[in-house]
C-alpha cells in the first residue's frame, strides 16, 4: 500500500496543525501542507490525497481580498464531500465547510475565547469521530465568528450554551468543528499576544485563561488525540481501500 496523504490547508503563519499533526506523523501518514499566503498553490482536485485537513485563521469566509485563495478551498471541500474523502475542517476551516455546503457563518454577537465544556448530541453517540467523548469535555475556543445555520443534511454532534453548531458531520466522511482541537496552551500564548488589546476590551483575564489551558492540557491531548487518531484512521482505510461509515469504530 502506498502511504496515505492527507492534504493540509493552513491559512496563516502560528496556525498549523498542532496536536492532530503530531497524530498525523505517528501513524506514518504523509502531510502535504500548503500555505497559500505563502505562495503555495492548492491542487485542483483531491486526485492522490487520502484525506484534507482546514485549519483555522483570523480571515471569515468571504474575506476573499484578504485571502484570496478561499474559493479555492471551498472548492476543493465540496469535492471532499461529494467523492467521501475523509475530510476535517477546523474553526475558519469548519466554517468553510458549512459556508461551502449551503450553511451559513456570521460575525458573533460575541467572540467566545478559552477553554469551555462542550456537550455531546445524540447523533455523537454513535459518532466515528466523537462516540464516548467525556460529559463536558474541555475544548480551546478562539473565534469571531460562528457557523449559524448547518448545510442541508448535515449531523449536529456537539454543542455548547451560547454556541450551538460546535461540531457537525456532512455525509459520511466530513467533520467540522468550531472549537481547536489541535490547540495546546503553546499555541494560545502567541494567539494571545496578538490579540492583547481585544482581549483588554473585552475584560478577558489573560493569564488565568492560559493557567486554565495549561491546567487541561493532559485531558486536551487524550480526548483531541483520540479524535484525531480516529479521523486519521478513517483516512488510512480509505487509502489501503477500505470504507469509511460515520458510525462508531
Amino acid at each position: 500500500m502506498n502511504t496515505p496523504v492527507i492534504l493540509i490547508v493552513q491559512h496563516e503563519d502560528g496556525a498549523g496543525p498542532g496536536l492532530i499533526g503530531t497524530r498525523i506523523a505517528a501513524a506514518g501518514v504523509r502531510p502535504d501542507l500548503r500555505q497559500p499566503w505563502r505562495g503555495d498553490p492548492l491542487p485542483r482536485s483531491l486526485e492522490g490525497i487520502d484525506g484534507l485537513l482546514v485549519l483555522g485563521g483570523v480571515p471569515g469566509v468571504g474575506d476573499v481580498d484578504r485571502a484570496p485563495w478561499l474559493p479555492s478551498v471551498a472548492d476543493l471541500l465540496r469535492r471532499a464531500v461529494r467523492a467521501e474523502v475523509p475530510t476535517l475542517g477546523v474553526c475558519l476551516g469548519g466554517q468553510l465547510l458549512a459556508h461551502a455546503c449551503g450553511g451559513a457563518v456570521a460575525r458573533a454577537s460575541a467572540p467566545q475565547i478559552g477553554l469551555f465544556p462542550l456537550t455531546a448530541r445524540p447523533a455523537a453517540a454513535q459518532d466515528a469521530l466523537f462516540a464516548g467523548l467525556p460529559d463536558g469535555a474541555p475544548a480551546v475556543q478562539w473565534h469571531y465568528d460562528e457557523i449559524t445555520e448547518l448545510p442541508p443534511g448535515a449531523v449536529p454532534l456537539l454543542c455548547c450554551p451560547d454556541f450551538p453548531n460546535q461540531a457537525f458531520r456532512l455525509g459520511p466522511a466530513a467533520w467540522g468543528v468550531q472549537f481547536h482541537p489541535e490547540v495546546l496552551v503553546e499555541s494560545v500564548e502567541p494567539w494571545a499576544r496578538d490579540d492583547s488589546g481585544k482581549l483588554a476590551e473585552l475584560g478577558l483575564d489573560v493569564h488565568a485563561m492560559l493557567t486554565e489551558i495549561a491546567a487541561a492540557e493532559p485531558a486536551l491531548r487524550t480526548i483531541w488525540g483520540r479524535m484525531a487518531d480516529r479521523w486519521i484512521d478513517l483516512v488510512v482505510r480509505r487509502a489501503s481501500g477500505g470504507a469509511e461509515t460515520a458510525a462508531s469504530p
